[in-house]
């Protein structure tokens, strides 16, 4: 009976009940804890768990897909929901598809990673209301020998912890975080720039070098998580994009 009490009534008990669910889950998922594919426990499992009503946790757990972190199939039960691999306009892929299409080997090579607060810059970058950790990293992406892209990014720290001690050497962090953080919604900048010096020295081209630029911020359930720039020599790279008419 005292299940149905607090459940049924706007009490702050049962506000503070579901928010607290709703907490726990998204943080096992955003800390990676709980993977893409993992079942969520079932309604009653956590109604046992929190000494709630099934109510509060269905109340929980519809907001969690809402925001596009967990995925219901009836019977079945919830699943953190699994990356998707596009977006409206390009595609979230690793750039690893993209080389290995050319028909060319395909390497990672890390050049910078810094653990520092965020600059004012930074928060700019990502979107973010105020100073947390971020994780600033840069690396190239070869195609046989020669340099493909050069990435420069920022990952917020306070939605992706486990990127703080991933060094990045044996894997790229973009695919390390579309295989460990499903991603509610992106932004895609393309502009073009000419190469200035770093960029030039990168990318082993002349400096002025004409350089596509395509710039990505992503979100997890309405949290920034990375924003990331990838520079590429303009005469290497076109961008594609298919489209279907809307339905109205």
């Amino acid at each position: 009976m005292s299940l149905v009490e607090t459940d049924d009534v706007e009490s702050g008990e049962s506000i503070s009940l579901h928010q607290r669910i709703l907490s726990d889950i998204r943080e096992k998922i955003l800390s990676g804890a709980w993977a893409p594919g993992h079942r969520i426990p079932f309604e009653h499992e956590l109604t046992a768990e929190y000494k709630c009503s099934r109510m509060t946790v269905n109340k929980a757990l519809s907001q969690l897909a809402k925001a596009g972190l967990i995925e219901r199939r009836r019977r079945s039960g919830s699943f953190v929901r699994q990356p998707q691999s596009q977006a409206a306009v390009l595609e979230l892929h690793d750039i690893r598809i993209e080389v290995e299409a050319l028909g060319l080997p395909y390497r990672y090579e890390r050049l910078k990673r810094m653990k520092r607060r965020s600059s004012a810059e930074d928060r700019s970058r990502l979107g973010l209301p105020a100073p947390g950790p971020v994780l600033w990293l840069e690396g190239l992406h070869f195609a046989g020998e020669r340099p493909f892209a050069l990435e420069q990014r920022l990952i917020n720290l306070s939605a992706v912890a486990g990127a703080a001690e991933e060094e990045f050497f044996e894997i790229a962090p973009g695919p390390w975080l579309i295989g460990r953080v499903p991603w509610s919604e992106a932004e895609h900048r393309i502009r073009a720039v000419a190469a200035d010096e770093s960029i030039a020295d990168a990318l082993d081209i002349d400096p002025g070098a004409p350089c596509l630029v395509v710039e990505r911020r992503t979100w997890s359930a309405e949290h920034p998580v990375t924003h990331v720039r990838f520079v590429y020599p303009a005469e290497s790279h076109t961008l594609v994009a298919r489209f279907t008419p809307s339905q109205g």
